[in-house]
């Protein structure tokens, strides 16, 4: 067979027409692959490997992470890996953090406290294997087909997960659900629930706030709709918090740009409004609760925001006894790091119930992922986790605030998303796994994409 030599820009026309099917296959399995990352583990089947007295488990949405990451890897060998070099400072960033995660669970063991560094070791694993969605997205998503893709794929599954938690609200008891008319975990959990609404919400702002972003309209009203309802329904003040202030940044950054309009900032103010008051409105008694604390006698009950508070009281203690490093990765889930502070936080907190207090049966943790960085990593692996979002929205800013609206509006949609996760984070500890991680990185994946894209790209 006659063989027809190009080159120059035929040969590349050529080779993108040869070579698509790689990329559309590396952006198909990471669409795919989101439903499963968006899902809470209680609801995957599991397969449990037995090796030197730890129990790892592999599930659903691992596979879905290590396909993607295998396909972008395809991708990224046959179009090159060009893409990753424009998000350099966030994979030092991202490299950083994980390698002091790694060795947070070696250094434990030079002590004399008690340390499970092998099951420590297995969770630092997941985390480091979620990072692995940050270099996909901009190995798969080069083009605007791919991103069209994964943008439609991220908020099919956010209005999916939106109409579950919506009708558990109305008294649909599945998937853990809470009485009618109260918050609703959806099938994620509130947070992770809050979390994967935030990118969908994102997606929207975006669109409004980019007007030559060419996104289709029904696509971002549908983003708007779901996202902005499932934070609702989901009742995480912190991903209200961390909504307000990615809305806040993304008015700025389309002032800097001059595509801000009365009615835009009309439009984001009510929306980051009416979410804010209806989160409220249904925490309500929760506020009530914790602003009475201290009037109140001994409860019985766990009150959400007390312990959150009472958690994170335990959490700073931890760290003023291990200011540098920390205490080791998950370390202050161990009895021998929470155990000496018990004494102090039930003086500061004498009307908590003893359920609200971590013990063997009930090692709830920190529940706050910036005071977990300072008990388990210390000051070091704050700055690392810190340092990582700042390094992920910096990158965004130049397309942002410099690039054309086919890049500026995927990045406005990744910092708004990363903005909403730092929010989330302030009512979850650091666990490896869940789909909150798979969102964090996910946006700073998304944000290395739009920085890397040329003035043609999406």
């Amino acid at each position: 067979m006659a063989v027809r030599t190009l080159s120059g820009r035929g040969r590349s026309l050529r080779l993108d027409v040869l070579d698509a099917p790689v990329l559309t296959t590396a952006a198909g399995l990471l669409t795919l692959g989101l439903p499963l990352v968006f899902l809470h583990i209680a609801y995957q089947p599991t397969l449990t490997i037995h090796l030197g007295g730890v129990a790892p488990q592999l599930d659903l949405s691992d596979l879905a992470v290590l396909a993607s990451a295998a396909a972008a890897l395809a991708a990224g060998v046959v179009h090159g890996f060009r893409p990753l070099r424009s998000g350099t400072p966030i994979w030092i960033a991202g490299a950083a953090l994980l390698a002091m995660i790694v060795l947070a669970t070696l250094y434990p063991l030079a002590g004399s406290r008690s340390y499970a560094w092998k099951t420590h070791l297995v969770s630092a694993g997941k985390f480091v294997e979620y990072a692995l969605l940050a270099l996909a997205v901009p190995l798969a998503v080069r083009r605007s087909r791919e991103l069209r893709l994964v943008l439609a794929g991220l908020v099919a599954w956010s209005c999916v997960a939106t109409a579950f938690a919506i009708g558990q609200f109305f008294g649909w008891s599945a998937a853990g659900a809470y009485p009618a008319g109260r918050r609703q975990p959806s099938f994620l959990g509130h947070h992770d629930f809050a979390a994967l609404s935030g990118g969908a919400l994102a997606v929207a702002l975006a669109a409004l706030l980019v007007p030559g972003w060419r996104v289709d309209r029904r696509l971002a009203v549908a983003a708007g709709l779901s996202g902005a309802t499932g934070i609702v329904i989901s009742g995480s003040s912190a991903g209200a918090i961390g909504l307000a202030a990615g809305t806040a940044a993304a008015l700025l950054a389309a002032r800097l740009r001059r595509t801000l309009t009365l009615r835009t900032v009309a439009v984001a103010v009510a929306v980051v409004a009416a979410v804010g008051a209806a989160v409220v409105a249904l925490r309500a008694g929760d506020f009530e609760q914790y602003l009475h604390r201290r009037e109140a006698t001994k409860q019985q009950n766990v009150e959400t925001y007390v312990q959150h508070s009472l958690l994170a009281y335990i959490g700073l203690r931890i760290f003023l006894d291990h200011p540098a490093v920390g205490v080791g990765w998950q370390g202050s889930t161990e009895p021998s790091a929470y155990r000496p502070q018990l004494p102090a936080a039930h003086r500061r907190y004498p009307n908590a119930p003893e359920l609200a207090f971590p013990s063997v049966e009930h090692p709830w943790g920190i529940q706050n992922a910036y005071v977990q960085a300072l008990a388990d990593l210390g000051v070091v692996g704050f700055v690392l986790f810190v340092g990582l979002y700042l390094t992920g929205l910096a990158a965004a800013s130049v397309p942002v605030l410099r690039g054309p609206p086919q890049l500026a509006g995927p990045a406005l949609a990744a910092a708004v998303w990363l903005l909403v996760t730092a929010g989330v984070w302030g009512a979850v500890g650091l666990v490896a796994g869940i789909p909150l991680d798979g969102a964090m990185w996910l946006g700073l994946g998304l944000a290395a994409a739009a920085r890397a894209g040329p003035a043609d790209a999406f």
